[in-house]
């Protein structure tokens, strides 16, 4: 049996991102990047002005005042989308709107409610200064600048970052392909009838809608009985395909429990079994090359555990994020807890603020392995390490936001 820490470890240690592929960056949504981006253009591509307005020369502002307002005629206009014909001449203005190229010869941008207007002819009362209104040609980003890293997941304001910087097509490392296989006689799908001694599959529809929320496409699942040879067909036909492998219950040492067994049959050498945690310690992990298999306890509190954190770290790795590992923070507790002396314990909790704004986390009732009706009001997973006295009200520990 090995640490949390040395399984998490452990997916860094033997598995490599999967290979890369260019895609367009409209595609691209919730991929990593497999390398450094530069900005194709400078950021504003041209001077532009900043707000509906007078574009003109300072210089011809400088004697205005309330007491002499200055006229000058509007000779052009500047709208956004096209580019200016001629320049504009000294004593002159020219209508310009948001987004709109400054014209040659202008310096500075006066707002429409700054300024009078009657016909062709502008006026004003107070002299305005060299480069008010005006977004300059590169002054957010000049060409060539960095812009994104490898190891980046593209979210929303990314793409838009990047379309903006005139990126079209990206590198990518191949989205993971994912196999999940529910075993267990007494598993049944959704919605399929239930005998006395049959229960519905949460296990599955947690880990799709899992997979789903965390961007990635949902599986087809496929169900295996409490036999030898159903696992090893699943299993055998799983391993043709997918990028990765997840297994729910048949993982322990029961006279039942397959999965270890078929998957070393199978190849998949055996890189961990048994996980120092609380739910999920009968926790395996084989790999056939870079191809891993997780087979996650059967209870669906450790599902929970096994998707949050082992399965996350996996596909992060294999997706070829900078960060695969989770992204803990610290937080206190509101009351005490209990610890285990051989086993990290990974308690739900609910999440809140205390009279100075820290996060403080309150434990939740219900927490046995099989239970999942408190993830009603479960906000956080809880990283209590094992130790021989408990918690008390005031510690802090670490905490990761569960996929919600």
């Amino acid at each position: 049996m090995i640490s949390l820490d040395e399984a998490l470890q452990a997916y860094l240690d033997h598995l490599q991102p999967l290979p890369s592929e260019n895609i367009a960056l409209a595609d691209a949504l919730h991929r990593v990047l497999a390398e450094d981006l530069q900005s194709h253009s400078d950021l504003p591509r041209f001077d532009q002005s900043a707000m509906d307005g007078y574009a003109l020369r300072a210089a011809d502002t400088t004697a205005a005042s309330p007491a002499q307002p200055l006229s000058l005629p509007v000779t052009g206009t500047s709208a956004a989308g096209s580019w200016p014909e001629a320049a504009l001449q000294p004593g002159t203005a020219w209508r310009i709107y948001t987004g709109a190229p400054i014209p040659e010869g202008a310096d500075t941008v006066i707002p429409q409610e700054r300024v009078q207007r009657d016909g062709d002819t502008l006026a004003f009362d107070a002299a305005y200064p060299t480069g008010k209104n005006i977004r300059y040609r590169g002054e957010e980003l000049a060409q060539h600048t960095p812009v994104a890293s490898a190891g980046q997941r593209l979210h929303p304001g990314l793409i838009a970052s990047l379309c903006n910087a005139g990126i079209q097509q990206v590198s990518v490392h191949r989205a993971p392909r994912i196999a999940v296989i529910i075993t267990g006689d007494e598993v049944r799908p959704p919605g399929a009838k239930l005998a006395p001694a049959d229960i519905p599959d949460s296990n599955g529809s947690y880990i799709r809608a899992w997979l789903q929320a965390n961007g990635y496409p949902a599986p087809a699942l496929r169900y295996a009985s409490d036999e030898k040879e159903t696992v090893e067909n699943l299993l055998t036909s799983a391993a043709e395909t997918a990028d990765l492998i997840i297994t729910t219950g048949g993982a322990s040492v029961g006279d039942r429990d397959f999965v270890p067994t078929v998957a070393r049959e199978l190849g998949f050498e055996e890189v961990f079994w048994k996980v120092a945690q609380k739910p999920g310690k009968p926790l395996f992990l084989g790999l056939r090359g870079n191809q891993p298999l997780i087979a996650l306890p059967g209870n669906p509190g450790a599902v929970l555990v096994g998707m949050e954190l082992h399965a996350r770290t996996v596909l992060q790795r294999l997706a070829g994020s900078a960060n695969p590992l989770p992204q803990w923070r610290h937080g206190r507790l509101a009351d005490s807890v209990e610890a285990d002396s051989k086993r990290a314990r990974l308690p739900r909790m609910q999440l809140s603020q205390d009279s100075d704004h820290r996060p403080l986390l309150s434990p939740l009732g219900k927490q046995d392995s099989h239970m999942l009706s408190n993830l009603n009001q479960a906000e956080v997973l809880v990283w209590l390490p094992s130790q021989n006295k408990d918690f008390e009200a005031g510690e802090t520990v670490r905490y990761l936001e569960l996929t919600r």
